[in-house]
């Protein structure tokens, strides 16, 4: 039996808005975001915000916004890389440091835990990074993902499921947990 401690969630492109950078007071959930993450807790899974929000740092947005808006959603807890683009910081996705913080600050074991993103140069080499679950969804940037730039991370990060949207997603990983 598969336990799942936790699922790691990408904002842009994965939960709401375009993949591209929409400030908090005007991000827009997908109509189904609210029923997944509510569909993991009500498994007794903790469900976190995984982002990099490079606007932060040219501020454009706060932390806090971000932080707010992820409680708002339910969400167990944040992390949010705020660092400029191309930033030599351990927290910005591709790289694992947002994950293992949270490992620390949970008594998680990552490789009983789900990513969930729609970019593979970022969150699906992430997940891969710590031996988590992979999964990405074809909403946001997925599609050019799977298509245009899947020779830059599919080799290393190939997705333990491909998900329509982050319903999909989060109804595959309760399969998964229960079968």
């Amino acid at each position: 039996m598969h336990n799942l401690q936790a699922v790691f969630i990408d904002r842009d492109g994965t939960m709401g808005g375009t993949g591209h950078f929409i400030h908090p007071r005007d991000f827009e959930l997908f109509p189904f975001a609210l029923g997944a993450i509510h569909l993991l807790k009500e498994k007794g899974i903790k469900v976190f915000a995984l982002t990099n929000q490079h606007r932060i740092a040219l501020g454009q947005a706060s932390e806090a916004e971000f932080s707010r808006q992820f409680v708002s959603f339910g969400m167990d807890a944040s992390y949010i890389c705020p660092h400029s683009s191309g930033s030599d910081c351990e927290c910005q996705k591709p790289k694992p440091g947002l994950l293992l913080r949270a490992a620390e600050e949970h008594g998680l074991d990552l490789r009983q835990c789900a990513v969930i993103g729609d970019v593979g140069t970022t969150d699906m080499l992430a997940a891969a990074a710590v031996g988590a679950i992979k999964v990405l969804v074809r909403t946001g940037w997925g599609e050019n993902s799977l298509m245009a730039y899947r020779k830059d991370w599919y080799e290393a990060a190939e997705p333990d499921f491909i998900a329509a949207d982050l319903l999909e997603a989060a109804q595959w990983l309760i399969a998964l947990k229960v079968g």
